[in-house]
């Protein structure tokens, strides 16, 4: 009984940590980021909405990017979820918050501290406030900074981008 017990209690310290939570990524450099959007195909749209936990409207508009991902995920459109949180919040804040919020999308924790380094690569005249989206689809981007008011904002937001760039939007008109 008590090898059971010691081999349980082994098996459960090696267990990952997305057993207690949700499953994330850890970039400790912006330049990680970077190689995942590269590794998306050219016809791919990638919705990044960048957020942290202590941000109301960020927490608030979070519920849309969840229904946007079970409405239209697919290979071609992908949406990531970049938070801010400081990695030394990851026990105290971030799981706990993970733990409470169910989110769909890929999650990624940023914890590149030089964001006066690669805030610019984001967008270069961000201040850094968020939320901010960024939507990227081969060589072309649109930011929209700020909450979406609702769902539907969000989705006039793909919209439009697609009617910008010349393409057939994805997300049909109501």
């Amino acid at each position: 009984m008590r090898i059971v017990y010691t081999l349980s209690l082994f098996f459960a310290l090696l267990a990952p940590r997305s057993l207690d939570a949700q499953v994330f990524k850890i970039y400790d450099n912006f330049s990680e980021l970077e190689e995942r959007i590269a590794q998306a195909k050219s016809n791919t749209l990638l919705v990044i909405n960048f957020w942290a936990t202590y941000c109301k409207p960020c927490v608030k508009e979070l519920s849309y990017f969840n229904d946007l991902h079970q409405k239209y995920a697919s290979a071609d459109f992908e949406i990531l979820l970049v938070s801010l949180d400081f990695k030394s919040q990851l026990e105290k804040k971030f799981l706990p918050f993970l733990r409470a919020t169910p989110l769909y999308p890929e999650i990624i924790l940023m914890s590149d501290q030089d964001s006066d380094g690669w805030i610019p690569r984001v967008k270069p005249d961000w201040n850094g406030a968020i939320p901010i989206t960024l939507l990227v689809r081969g060589t072309q981007r649109d930011y929209h900074e700020g909450e979406f008011e609702s769902y539907a904002d969000l989705e006039r937001f793909i919209r439009r981008f697609f009617e910008s760039i010349g393409e057939p939007s994805p997300i049909p008109e109501n």
